[in-house]
Parts: C-alpha cells; sequence; structure tokens
C-alpha cells in the first residue's frame, strides 16, 4: 500500500513519465537489433538476502509497458527473500521487456534497500516499545514509494510532507523569538484556521524540553543530536 498524499502524482503518472525520461524517441538498441516479433521470458533474481518492496509498482510498471506481458509474482511485499530466490518472471515482446526492465529493476532495488535497513533497525529495537519512523529527506517524486518501502520494513511513517504537520524545527524556533513564542504561534495558527494537525517540536537541549513541556501545547518532542546517556 502506498501512503496517502493528496498532492502526488498518481502511480500510473509516475510510471509514464519515468519510461519517457529513459526512452524518449526510442529504445534504438532494441529497434534495431531485436526483430519486433521475437519473444522471451525474463526473470528477476535476488542477489543479497533482504525484504524486498516495490513488487506492485514493478508489476504495474510492465503492465504500462506492455499489456499482453504475463507477469508473475513470488513474493509479497516485506517477504524475506534469500539469494538466487526468483521475485518475477515476466514473459512476452523482449522490445517491450528490455525497455521496461531498468526501471522496474530501479524501483525493485532502491525500495528493497530501504526495506532491509529499516528491517534492520526494527529488528534492533525489538521488545524495547521504540517505534521506527520515516523522514521526509527523501528522493524527490519517490517519496511515496520511499515510505511504502519503510512500511514493507516494519517502521512507521512519519508526517509525509509540509502538510500534515506542523514540526517546528530550531530555524523555526529562532526566526519566531523562541520555543514558547513558537508554540503559542502554532496553536493560534491552527485555532485560526480550523485545521487538526499535530504540533512536533524539535529540542537541541535539555531546557528546551523542559520549556517545551512548561507550555502544554506540543504532541511531540523531537531530541535533535542528543547523547544516549542524555537521552
Amino acid at each position: 500500500m502506498i501512503p496517502t498524499n493528496p498532492f502526488i502524482q498518481s502511480l500510473d503518472n509516475f510510471i509514464l513519465s519515468a519510461l519517457t525520461e529513459d526512452i524518449g524517441d526510442g529504445d534504438h538498441t532494441s529497434l534495431s537489433t531485436i526483430d519486433i516479433a521475437k519473444n522471451d521470458k525474463a526473470i528477476i533474481k535476488i542477489k543479497e538476502k533482504g525484504i524486498i518492496s516495490g513488487l506492485k509498482v514493478a508489476e504495474r510498471i510492465f503492465q504500462l509497458a506492455d499489456s499482453s506481458l504475463k507477469i508473475e509474482t513470488h513474493f509479497n511485499d516485506g517477504d524475506v527473500v534469500n539469494v538466487n530466490d526468483i521475485a518475477l518472471t515476466i514473459s512476452g515482446n523482449t522490445r517491450n521487456l528490455l525497455k521496461s526492465e531498468r526501471l522496474a529493476l530501479n524501483c525493485l532495488q532502491r525500495m528493497s534497500g530501504i526495506s532491509t535497513l529499516t528491517g534492520r533497525y526494527v529488528a534492533a529495537v525489538q521488545g524495547t516499545g521504540v517505534n521506527i519512523l520515516d523522514t521526509r529527506k527523501t528522493t524527490p517524486n519517490f517519496r511515496q514509494f520511499e515510505k511504502t518501502a519503510v512500511l514493507a520494513g516494519g517502521g512507521m511513517n512519519h508526517r509525509f510532507g509540509l502538510f500534515d504537520m506542523i514540526l517546528i524545527k530550531d530555524n523555526h524556533v529562532d526566526a519566531a523569538g523562541g520555543i514558547k513564542n513558537a508554540l503559542l504561534k502554532a496553536e493560534r495558527y491552527l485555532h485560526q484556521s480550523g485545521k487538526k494537525l499535530l504540533i512536533e517540536i524539535e529540542t537541541r537541549n535539555l531546557e528546551e524540553v523542559i520549556e517545551v513541556l512548561q507550555t502544554k501545547i506540543a504532541n511531540r518532542i523531537m531530541l535533535d543530536n542528543f547523547q544516549p546517556g542524555l537521552l
């Protein structure tokens, strides 16, 4: 499942745009060397143990490239895969297989890498009550997929973007004239706008944490660059 965001382009629009970026006015290598009627079977094989993610994206890429391609998916997003496992089998026109394979692999590899790394963090804190959250420091126009990959790895999505949470960082605090002023302004903004958003605030030291707690406004406190002992 891809996280909901009313502002993102649809999956199909993303894929068509990415295919156009790669193909341009034609895959001239395949057009010049491969017969138009030739058919083949392709497999996507796992080369490293991990948590797979992006299978639905890859499947849709092949469908949009050629609706007649036959696609078999052998795993689900979030499954653990091992070396030499077959993730996908695709059969059909050779030219269309070749023009869509790289986009499918790029999405699968990046998303599976994120899922796998997320899974390591999740395993490291298992039993502690800690949840692993993601960030909006993502690849432009690929955020929805990277956040989906975090979910597949057992993590949780933080805010999607600037629109679905108030997150007051150190720059905002300084520009607003301090912790208390920033929180009061955020609270007033939500009241005036009628928006129902959580308020999170970044703190740089224990004094700022105490100040946030005293205001009783923030829903969540971010501890920025705190040493483990202090945490």
